[in-house]
């Protein structure tokens, strides 16, 4: 997984001195995502390879066999995977210190990307994620429920995409806050919202949530899964509101549908 530079590190073990903090109250509706600093985006990598394995938290264990989460295929979607045409200008790497080597995809209807999993607990602090469960949480997502508090990663599945660079800008091809992704591991389909954006060179990265649903160790000090994800993202309608994991999987069916049919 990711590696810490010495900076995330002096960074991190601040982080792990400093006491959580647990908002009170929500905060007012905001019209406009949070934007992080260059700092604050750099701080939000995930992973530890390179570096000692810390001990790993108690998380809840994921059941053996998950339940199925619509009626589409994950074979039905990688078979239309299987080739890329790069939209990207470059590739991106998957861990701080590894060759960049993951392109992003195109298909009609979609974008996709094959790549690792990171945990992404930023967002509003809960029991899983904050400062004590996470040295690098962040208390801000890139974008915010509809009643404008920060996204919930124990609960919700989002996903984040890279920040936007001249390598490659995700609204330029319709994907922004609320976009239904498909995301696929060992047979496992589950569905998601883009909901955070990262490091404008790193990919592959996932909500807590998203981690717990495929059945992935969703630690963000030692969970995630070094390869094996595919991040199918759909163009078209948004899950609404972007907190509604329902929506997201009446919404992403259909459209994972859609997509079979069109390729």
């Amino acid at each position: 997984m990711r590696t810490r530079t010495a900076a995330l590190a002096a960074a991190a073990g601040a982080a792990l001195l400093a006491p959580a903090s647990f908002p009170a109250a929500a905060q007012q509706p905001s019209a406009e995502p949070v934007v992080k600093s260059p700092d604050e985006v750099a701080s939000s990598g995930r992973g530890f390879s390179g570096a000692p394995r810390v001990p790993a938290l108690a998380v809840p264990a994921a059941p053996a066999s998950l339940p199925g989460e619509g009626s589409v295929r994950a074979a039905d979607l990688l078979a239309r995977t299987g080739s890329c045409r790069q939209i990207s200008h470059g590739k991106f790497r998957t861990d701080d210190g590894a060759r960049a080597t993951v392109p992003v995809c195109a298909k009609r209807g979609a974008v996709f990307w094959k790549a690792d999993m990171d945990i992404d607990c930023d967002g509003r602090p809960t029991r899983a994620c904050n400062r004590r469960t996470d040295p690098l949480f962040f208390h801000a997502t890139a974008f915010q429920q509809s009643d404008g508090r920060q996204l919930d990663a124990e609960h919700l599945p989002y996903v984040v995409v890279p920040g936007a660079s001249r390598r490659w800008k995700h609204a330029a091809h319709g994907i922004t806050g609320g976009t239904v992704a498909a995301v696929i591991h060992r047979g496992r389909v589950r569905y998601a919202v883009v909901g955070d954006t990262g490091p404008t060179d790193l990919i592959g990265e996932a909500s807590y949530a998203t981690a717990k649903a495929l059945g992935i160790r969703p630690d963000p000090r030692s969970g995630g899964v070094d390869s094996g994800v595919t991040y199918l993202f759909f163009k078209g309608p948004k899950a609404t509101p972007i907190e509604s994991h329902r929506a997201a999987v009446a919404r992403g069916e259909a459209l994972a549908r859609r997509f079979v049919r069109q390729n």
